[in-house]
């Protein structure tokens, strides 16, 4: 194996341990929110203080690695999800899960500040796309894994210190390891602005609000879902449905390649409601088939055909300012992370979870067809931008 590629493997390790650790406590919210007294409003708050360690990371520090190097991130990085990691284990309270879930943010977004860049640097390949294609599987692989691993440690016997906490910290010293002596070409110290605002080019706004439907959906899979799996018996089976929704995107997304832009994110927006349906029937009849298919369905479009898609045309209608369109896509990405899911938590606390999923899925089918209208209506702006490409 040639240097560059060892190099490039080393790195995709240390970036999936980063994100193997967002996801690991998902299957045990439900016994954080029974140990502090609180329900499903105070889980989705505390699950949303990724997106508050997140955003100001990508947002605000956008020019640190150009001043300090790429290495020392991704360090600091594996550093913030071993902490994270740790306190949980110390204090297994869903208050401390806000705290933990605001440092794996933060350390989130300082890995995706520079994953990309810094990979194809170790590549020494001009090829942006399959940089990010390495970026992107690791990340997404990880995602998923974390929750995946926790809940066959539960299926074992109900523990608030599962052995997938105590991999994660093993793993993630040797990545930190192997990270630390990788080397780090990129030129420092330069005058690169710290600050990227975002921007929304003409026409790219009903992408926004696609990326925004589908990761409102994510979200509450990840943080609603296991309450309403918990009635039923299953609350530690719900890892494996954060793995289906996230992780097996990777799937769809080398379809997601062949088609033009807009027609991705159109085939994304009717897929989610019909995905999200079946995984809320599943969930509120406690039928764990139901959960896993409509979270396959439902993945296919937030990681798969919306995600791709609607990241591509964002990029193709930005023309000069790419990084500042890219960040607002991911603005309106981490907007429907968060905002939905505290809203679906206070109605389930208020009226019941079964009311609460009914109406989020009236919503998101609503939205969908308003936002695919959108689409529709951007198609000669993105086809332009491709021609002109």
């Amino acid at each position: 194996m040639s240097a560059s590629r060892r190099h490039a493997g080393c790195l995709a390790f240390g970036l999936c341990l980063i994100t193997f650790a967002v996801n690991l406590q998902a299957p045990l919210y439900t016994v954080y929110a029974q140990l502090s007294g609180q329900g499903a409003a105070a889980t989705a708050i505390a699950f949303s203080g990724y997106v508050l360690g997140v955003m100001p990371v990508l947002l605000a520090l956008g020019g640190l690695a150009d001043r300090v190097g790429r290495r020392p991130l991704i360090v600091a990085a594996l550093c913030l999800s071993m902490l994270a990691t740790l306190v949980m284990l110390i204090w297994p309270r869903l208050e401390v899960l806000g705290v933990a879930r605001f440092l794996l943010g933060i350390g989130t977004g300082l890995a995706s500040a520079t994953g990309t860049a810094y990979m194809a640097e170790l590549r020494g390949s001009r090829d942006a796309r399959a940089s990010a294609n390495w970026v992107t599987a690791s990340t997404s692989l990880g995602f998923g894994l974390g929750a995946a691993l926790t809940s066959l440690f539960l299926l074992a016997g109900p523990t608030l210190a599962p052995g997938s906490f105590w991999l994660h910290l093993a793993f993630a010293a040797i990545a930190l390891i192997v990270v630390a002596r990788l080397p780090d070409p990129a030129p420092r110290g330069r005058a690169t602005p710290m600050l990227r605002l975002p921007c929304f080019p003409g026409g790219s706004l009903p992408f926004g609000f696609a990326i925004l439907l589908a990761w409102a959906t994510v979200g509450l899979v990840i943080a609603i879902l296991p309450s309403v799996l918990a009635a039923h018996g299953l609350a530690a089976w719900s890892g494996f449905s954060t793995f289906t929704v996230i992780s097996c995107g990777l799937l769809f997304q080398p379809a997601a390649r062949r088609l033009h832009p807009a027609q991705a994110t159109c085939l994304g927006l009717a897929i989610l409601p019909f995905g999200y349906a079946l995984l809320a029937w599943g969930a509120t009849n406690g039928s764990l088939a139901a959960v896993l298919l409509g979270a396959l369905a439902a993945s296919s479009s937030c990681y798969g055909f919306v995600y791709l898609g609607g990241l591509s045309a964002v990029t193709l209608l930005a023309e000069t300012e790419k990084p500042r369109a890219s960040a607002g896509f991911f603005l309106m990405a981490y907007l429907g992370f968060s905002v939905p899911v505290i809203f679906t938590g206070v109605l389930a606390d208020r009226y019941g979870a079964p009311a609460a999923l009914l109406a989020f899925g009236l919503l998101l089918g609503l939205g969908a067809c308003l936002v695919a209208l959108g689409v529709v209506r951007a198609l000669p702006s993105v086809r332009a931008a491709l021609s002109s490409s």
